[in-house]
């Protein structure tokens, strides 16, 4: 039996980036010699073990062969006449099959080590095309490394695996893992560029707009590095401020199952992201500004829920980025309107919202008056904020 690294650890290492966790393949071995070793099996499709002691994965080396649709639709054959460079041949690109033997000699033999130097995103072979997950994966790495081009045979290969139709097996839950993955990683607009380049984006995410603006902003929320929740609700979510804004991205969030978190973050977000991307402070503070505040505050659930707001005004200062410009104001500064809009927000918080109610109730007030008297001391807060803020 031989053991060796394989797949990311061994990418990762080549480009100078960190290796979080390492990956084996077991050469010549059976599943009976593992267990005799003390490994532990996982694997539910294929013999895959963890390590006694590190507790890493270890496969067999395998092949696989095509027997029906979709990313599960595959026979796999774990036999220790299996050779290394048979299993590196079933993998998806080129920079992902290369693998590492012990006294760490490179083992390459589809030019891996050359396309990571070249910066190109190249399958390994046609197989690439049967399983939709690498396409998925494919335009992920490509918002990972941004100075990446995919090759022309591959984008080839992305074209017809949309056309047989496989992306359409696609599981919701694996999508969205993809699709989050990307969204988290260095520059996501170039995820959704590939995808829209071999015409898998209206399949798999036909909803949001994900025009220039908003996939800059997107960007720019990744440079500032935004969460996931944030940089989901910038894809631009159909009309901004209509009402059945929210409504599409209801439908994309429970179509993909996006967490409960994010789409409502989104949702809110395609409401009131332009109201509060276009709020700008007006001197002095008149009646009816401070009631209109106060409205948009409470449409937002600021008082409610203030950590979800508090993600609202991320995005709408990100959101400013129109084209990819600079945002409007300096964030954090105190010329920026959305910072001054959440130092208005914390102070109506702030307000003794109990006293005022119990004070409204003491005078004989009931049902919608105690609400204005809670309204009152908001905008009450508002006002002696208003010049400090």
């Amino acid at each position: 039996m031989q053991l060796y690294i394989v797949g990311g650890a061994v990418r990762d290492r080549l480009l100078g980036e960190p290796v979080s966790d390492r990956d084996w393949v077991a050469v010549g071995a059976t599943p009976e010699q593992l267990l005799a070793l003390g490994y532990k099996p996982v694997g539910k499709d294929f013999p895959v073990f963890l390590h006694p002691t590190t507790g890493e994965e270890v496969a067999l080396a395998r092949t696989e062969r095509k027997s029906a649709r979709g990313y599960h639709g595959f026979t796999f054959h774990a036999a220790p006449q299996v050779t290394l460079e048979e299993d590196l041949a079933r993998r998806d690109l080129t920079i992902n099959a290369m693998a590492e033997a012990a006294d760490g000699t490179l083992i390459d033999p589809f030019g891996g080590r050359r396309d990571l130097a070249r910066g190109v995103l190249r399958h390994v072979s046609p197989a690439f095309a049967e399983d939709p997950v690498r396409l998925l994966r494919l335009a992920r790495f490509a918002a990972r490394w941004p100075h990446f081009t995919v090759a022309p045979e591959t984008q080839a290969l992305l074209v017809q695996l949309v056309q047989a139709g496989e992306v359409d097996a696609l599981v919701p839950e694996r999508v969205w893992q993809e699709l989050a993955r990307g969204l988290m990683a260095q520059q996501p607009s170039r995820m959704f560029e590939v995808l829209r380049g071999c015409g898998a984006l209206g399949r798999l995410l036909p909803e949001p707009r994900l025009d220039a603006s908003a996939l800059a902003q997107v960007d720019a929320a990744a440079a500032g590095n935004a969460a996931l929740a944030v940089r989901f609700a910038l894809l631009g979510w159909g009309e901004e401020g209509h009402p059945g804004a929210g409504t599409v991205v209801a439908r994309a969030a429970e179509r993909l199952r996006v967490p409960t978190e994010v789409r409502d973050l989104a949702q809110l977000f395609a409401r009131e992201g332009a109201r509060l991307a276009a709020w700008r402070p007006a001197r002095p503070l008149q009646d009816a500004q401070a009631e209109a505040l106060l409205g948009l505050l409470e449409r937002c659930d600021a008082f409610r829920q203030p950590q979800r707001f508090r993600s609202l005004l991320e995005a709408a200062r990100w959101s400013q980025r129109r084209g990819g410009g600079p945002a409007q104001g300096t964030p954090g500064g105190s010329d920026d309107a959305i910072e001054i809009l959440g130092r208005l927000h914390d102070a109506a918080a702030s307000a003794d919202t109990a006293a005022a109610a119990q004070r409204a109730l003491d005078s004989g007030a009931r049902g919608p008056q105690v609400g204005l008297a809670v309204q009152r001391a908001r905008r009450a807060a508002l006002r002696a904020a208003w010049p400090a803020a």
